[in-house]
């Protein structure tokens, strides 16, 4: 029976430095925190997924192979960290799924003029909202002396703090009361054409932010992986 051997050559040097990683890092965080627009949420999303790819071309150089029990172990945590991101990108995904759903029901209920139908939904959303904040926890943040750990760190953080502020983005979008979007349509049926494509509009923000999270997602298994073949070799 023939075996086949898995090939362990390494790139010689990353089309990506560390510094140009931390740089993108630093610049998505600003744009995160001073923007409050969904469609930047997007962006960053994808902007995310990237710097995921060029984290992994560094993770991939011979380099970077863990020699020292020091750097197992903080390689080692750091891996631990990112079962509970990936599970969080995970739950986003399946949100923003629902999202989409309540959103075309709401529509749907706007346009045949059942009140209580639509308030149904926004209290549907308002639900979801709140059961999806409850995955968002408070970590200490430690410091690391490796710097591959340290943007490893810094990159889930910024994921973690990028997908909380989306969704307090999302929840001003059908805050109470009458002029948040669902509610003008909702109270104001004659600007319901107008708000109808407001709510298509967020429709299809949405849309965006479940395929930015569903790249990210992906690159963050491939990320994980890579980690795991340098643990095992």
């Amino acid at each position: 029976m023939a075996f086949h051997q898995r090939s362990i050559s390494l790139p010689s040097r990353p089309h990506v430095s560390e510094t140009q990683v931390e740089q993108e890092l630093h610049g998505l965080e600003a744009s995160i925190s001073s923007s409050s627009s969904i469609s930047t949420m997007c962006d960053g999303l994808r902007s995310l997924a990237n710097i995921y790819d060029g984290l992994e071309e560094i993770i991939c150089l011979s380099s970077h192979q863990v020699c020292s029990s020091q750097r197992r172990n903080m390689v080692d945590g750091e891996m631990g960290c990112s079962v509970e991101l990936l599970d969080l990108c995970s739950t986003m995904q399946e949100t923003f799924t629902e999202m989409v759903v309540i959103i075309q029901e709401l529509q749907l209920a706007l346009r045949k003029g059942d009140d209580a139908a639509a308030q149904a939904k926004i209290q549907s959303f308002t639900r979801l909202m709140k059961k999806a904040r409850k995955h968002f926890k408070q970590t200490a943040k430690k410091a690391a002396s490796d710097k591959l750990v340290m943007l490893l760190t810094n990159a889930r953080e910024i994921c973690i703090s990028l997908l909380e502020s989306t969704l307090h983005l999302l929840s001003k979008k059908l805050e109470m009361p009458k002029q948040s979007i669902v509610c003008k349509a909702f109270y104001k049926k004659k600007a319901a054409v107008c708000e109808e494509g407001q709510l298509q509009e967020l429709e299809c923000s949405i849309g965006d932010l479940q395929d930015g999270a569903g790249i990210l997602f992906r690159k963050l298994v491939q990320n994980r992986v890579s980690l795991l073949n340098i643990l095992s070799s």
